[in-house]
């Protein structure tokens, strides 16, 4: 079944939501990085951001199916 969230009358697929999520998630992570001095010790930074969009992108997405009746519940 494919879910779908419904925001003020309007129907938005869980995938783009979970990747908006996961966008927020990474300019957050990305400044902790740059903070930390990270990114000193990699090749290419935009790879790893690439690398760690897809990581967050998965685990939301799993999480959104694996608890997807919760969410259900919650938003109504």
């Amino acid at each position: 079944m494919i879910a779908d969230v419904n925001l003020f009358g309007m129907l938005f697929d869980v995938a783009l939501v979970t990747a908006l999520v996961a966008l927020v998630a990474l300019a957050i992570l990305r400044r902790v990085l740059a903070a930390l001095g990270a990114y000193r010790w990699v090749w290419h930074p935009a790879l790893v951001d690439l690398g760690l969009f897809a990581l967050l992108w998965f685990a939301l997405a799993a999480a959104a199916t694996r608890y997807q009746g919760v969410l259900v519940s919650l938003l109504g």
